[in-house]
């Protein structure tokens, strides 16, 4: 298991979440995309300010896996509005030097747990992530789906069923 405490995120964390996530985005998606897109997706969606806009969202929750001096990872997802049972896990990215070492696990049984009243969970995952494929179908994640993303990438769509089994 992992050296990291799974935690909410706060304001103070975010110029540290961003970091984590260029980084990240640039070991995952640095042969895929070319360098362009990288500074679409990290100067928009990655910015401090987007991801400070994400805190206390309702029917949401934003997660840091936390070893005391750097952070490990982060997960954010919300509740469907439509469906209250259905859980959109929208982001769990972990730092490179720490996958393989449970973090990505803990941030996804934690943020299960946040929402009790969900019964499944749905993720997109690039088809071309195939670390990311395998790790949410060994969670037991079976795809539902494809779609086509904003950058013209095909998504794969994946739920899992949520329950008791989850801890």
């Amino acid at each position: 298991m992992s050296t990291y405490f799974i935690r909410t995120a706060t304001a103070r964390d975010m110029a540290a979440v961003r970091q984590l996530l260029v980084e990240t985005w640039q070991a995952t998606y640095g042969a895929i995309h070319d360098a362009e897109r990288l500074r679409e997706v990290t100067g928009t969606s990655h910015d401090e300010t987007a991801l400070r806009g994400r805190l206390g969202q309702p029917d949401t929750e934003f997660l840091v896996a936390d070893d005391g001096t750097r952070l490990g990872g982060m997960a954010f997802a919300r509740a469907a509005r439509d469906d209250r049972t259905l859980l959109i896990l929208h982001d769990l990215y972990v730092r490179p030097d720490a996958q393989g070492r449970g973090v990505g696990t803990e941030l996804f049984s934690e943020i299960a747990g946040c929402f009790p009243q969900a019964t499944r969970m749905r993720i997109e995952v690039e088809e071309t992530n195939a670390r990311a494929i395998g790790f949410y179908t060994g969670l037991g994640f079976a795809r539902v789906g494809a779609s086509e993303s904003e950058g013209g990438s095909t998504v794969l769509i994946f739920e899992r069923p949520l329950g008791a089994f989850d801890a």
